[in-house]
C-alpha cells in the first residue's frame, strides 16, 4: 500500500495527508474566498497570485458556501499551524492557529495547484485548474527558519531582494538575516552618518573568485538602501510573516565604516585615513577601536536601525575579529588596564556586552556569531552557531538561544559537488543530501538544553557572486531540501527518505522553473552556470573562512 506522502509532492512535506481522492474543487471564474478578520493579508496574497497565474477574480464571498475559499483562525492550534481542507461538500477551507499558519496553508494551496500556479499571467487561458479532496495537517518544527543573505560582498538591488522573500515564502522560511555591512561594503543609509553610504557602499574594484585568484572586475561595485526600501523591504516580509533580522558587523569586518570615518579604527596603530572600502576576500586585520567614540557612534546607528526593523532579535556580527591592532594599540591597551580585562578577547566580550546591555534597555535583544562565547558570553544574547555545533552546545548549556547554523552543513556558498565543472568552488562539498540530512538539534544536549535551539538557518556569503543568477545557483535545488529539515518533523538523519524527496523534487522543479529561479540541475550545470578558469579553493584543501 502507498502512502500518504506517496501521492502528494510537497515540499515541505506535511506532517499528514488524509486523501488525495479522485475528484475536486476547481479553480475558476466562479470561486470566491471569504476571510476571517486577522486573515486578510493572506486573502490579498491570493488574489495577486493564484488570481493573476489563473486569470481568475477570486471574488471576495459569504462565509461556508460552495465553490469558495475559507480563511478561518482556531486558537486551539498551533501558532503556525494549519488545515487545509478540500472538501467535496463546499470547497477549500484553509484553518490556522494564527495568521501565519493560515499563510502557510495557502502555501500549500498554490503547490496543489501544479506549476502555473507559480506564474505571473495565464499561459493556458480556459484551462480549468483544480485540487482532488484531501485534508492536510501541518505545523513547523522549530520557530526559527531562516535565511542569511549576504548584500555586503556583492549588492542586491531591492527588487532582488523581495524576490528572494518571495521564494523564502514559498518554502515556509519565516526569518531573514539581512547581513547589510562589511568590509567590503556599507548597504544601508544612516541618516546621521550620510558617510557611511556616500563613501562606504561602493569599492573600486572586486577581486573575482576566491581571494587566490589572479582575476579583478577593474569597475566600481555598490549599491545601498534608502531608509524607504528598507520599509518597504520589512512591509513586504510582514505581509509574508517573515521577520527580517539585519545585522551590523562590530567590531570586526568593519573597514567599509573605518574608510567613510577614519576616527573608527585604531589611528596609533594605522593610517586609517588611508583605508578604502575593502576589494578583496578573508579576514581584514582593520578592526574598530574599542573608544567611547565609536561605542557613541554605533549607539546612533543602532538608533535609527531600530526605528527602521522591529524584530526582537538585532544581529551585531561579533565574528573574526582579529586582536592583532589592539595589541599594539596604547589606547586598547589603556581601555583593557582600566576596565580590569585579563586580554583582548574579553575586550571584544566587554565591546559586544555593551550593547547587549544597550539593546536590552529598548526591549530588543542580541544575538551574534558564536565568537561572541570568547571572554565570556553576554548576557541574555543568542548565538549563531556557525563554526560547527561546539558554540551552539556551549551556548545552549550555559541557557542561552541558539540558532544552529554550521559552516559544514548549511553554508550554501560552498561547492555542491566536486566535479570540474562547479563554478568557482570553494569551502566543503555539500550536496542536496547533505543538507536534507543535516540535523539542527545536537544529540548531545538534553531535552532542556535543546529547548534552547530556536531553529536553524541557511547563510549565502556572496563573495563569489557576482550576481542574482549565482545567487540561485548556490542556493537551489539545496534551500528546498533545508526548508523540509526546519520545517518538518523529519526522522534522523540517516532515516530520511531522500529517495522520496528527489521524487518530489521533480514536480519542484517545475515550480521553481515557473519562478524564473536558476537552479543547478541535478545532472550538474549548464554550460552558462559554470565559471571556467576562475579559481575556487582547491578541493583537497582546508575551506576557507568566509
Amino acid at each position: 500500500m502507498p502512502s500518504a506522502f506517496d501521492l502528494v509532492e510537497l515540499v515541505p512535506v506535511p506532517r499528514a495527508v488524509n486523501g488525495p481522492k479522485r475528484c475536486g474543487v476547481v479553480i475558476d471564474e466562479n470561486i470566491t474566498v471569504w476571510a476571517a478578520p486577522g486573515t486578510e493579508g493572506t486573502e490579498r496574497w491570493l488574489r495577486a497570485t493564484l488570481g493573476a497565474a489563473f486569470g481568475v477574480p477570486l471574488r471576495p464571498g459569504p462565509q461556508g458556501v460552495r465553490d469558495s475559499v475559507q480563511l478561518c483562525l482556531d486558537d486551539t492550534m498551533e501558532p503556525e499551524a494549519y488545515k487545509l481542507s478540500v472538501l467535496a461538500t463546499w470547497g477549500i477551507e484553509i484553518r490556522g492557529g494564527s495568521p501565519a499558519g493560515v499563510f502557510w496553508g495557502a502555501q500549500t494551496l498554490r503547490q496543489l495547484l501544479g506549476r502555473h500556479a507559480f506564474r505571473r499571467a495565464p499561459v493556458r487561458p480556459g484551462i480549468m485548474y483544480g485540487i482532488p479532496h484531501q485534508i492536510i495537517e501541518d505545523a513547523p518544527r522549530f520557530r526559527w527558519r531562516g535565511l542569511m543573505l549576504d548584500v555586503a560582498r556583492h549588492f542586491m538591488p531591492k527588487d532582488g531582494v523581495l524576490r528572494y522573500l518571495d521564494l523564502m515564502a514559498a518554502h515556509k522560511l519565516n526569518v531573514f538575516h539581512f547581513h547589510l555591512t562589511d568590509d567590503q561594503g556599507w548597504r544601508i543609509e544612516i541618516e546621521r552618518y550620510p558617510r557611511l553610504t556616500e563613501v562606504g557602499s561602493w569599492r573600486a574594484r572586486t577581486k573575482f573568485g576566491h581571494r587566490a585568484s589572479p582575476l579583478w572586475e577593474e569597475k566600481p561595485h555598490g549599491g545601498f538602501y534608502t531608509q524607504d526600501d528598507i520599509r518597504e523591504i520589512v512591509a513586504y516580509a510582514a505581509e509574508r510573516h517573515i521577520t527580517v533580522v539585519p545585522e551590523i558587523d562590530v567590531p570586526g569586518h568593519s573597514q567599509a565604516a573605518i574608510a567613510a570615518y577614519p576616527e573608527l579604527g585604531n589611528t596609533d596603530v594605522i593610517d586609517t585615513t588611508a583605508l578604502s572600502v575593502w576589494d578583496t576576500w578573508g579576514i581584514n586585520p582593520n578592526v574598530l577601536a574599542p573608544t567611547d567614540n565609536t561605542l557613541r557612534f554605533y549607539e546612533g546607528v543602532f538608533e535609527e536601525l531600530l526605528e527602521l526593523f522591529p524584530s526582537e532579535f538585532i544581529h551585531v556580527g561579533g565574528d573574526e575579529c582579529p586582536k592583532d591592532q589592539w595589541r599594539q594599540s596604547p589606547a586598547a591597551q589603556a581601555r583593557i588596564r582600566e576596565l580590569g580585562l585579563a586580554g583582548e578577547d574579553q575586550l571584544q566580550s566587554w565591546f559586544i556586552r555593551h550593547f547587549d546591555k544597550w539593546l536590552s534597555a529598548r526591549g530588543r535583544r542580541l544575538i551574534g556569531w558564536d565568537e561572541i562565547l570568547e571572554g565570556g558570553l553576554a548576557d541574555g544574547a543568542a548565538v549563531s552557531s556557525w563554526r560547527g555545533y561546539a558554540g551552539g552546545i556551549a551556548a545552549a548549556r550555559a541557557g542561552h538561544d541558539v540558532v544552529m547554523c554550521p559552516e559544514q552543513q548549511v553554508y550554501l556558498d560552498h561547492r555542491q559537488d566536486g566535479g570540474a565543472d562547479e563554478p568557482v568552488p570553494i569551502g566543503f562539498v555539500r550536496t542536496l543530501e547533505d543538507v536534507y540530512r543535516f540535523e539542527p538539534v545536537p544529540s548531545e544536549l538534553t531535552p532542556k538544553e535543546a529547548g534552547h535551539v530556536l531553529g536553524t538557518q541557511a547563510n549565502l556569503w556572496t563573495e563569489v557572486m557576482e550576481d542574482p543568477a549565482r545567487v540561485d545557483y548556490q542556493a537551489f535545488p539545496r534551500l528546498a531540501a533545508f526548508a523540509e529539515v526546519a520545517w518538518s518533523a523529519l526522522p534522523a538523519p540517516e532515516e530520511r527518505d531522500f529517495a522520496d524527496f528527489e521524487r518530489r523534487m521533480e514536480a519542484h522543479y517545475e515550480r521553481l522553473d515557473a519562478l524564473g529561479v536558476g537552479y543547478r540541475p541535478p545532472a550538474g550545470p549548464r554550460p552558462w552556470q559554470r565559471r571556467p578558469g576562475v579559481l575556487g579553493r582547491p578541493i583537497d584543501g582546508a575551506p576557507p573562512n568566509r
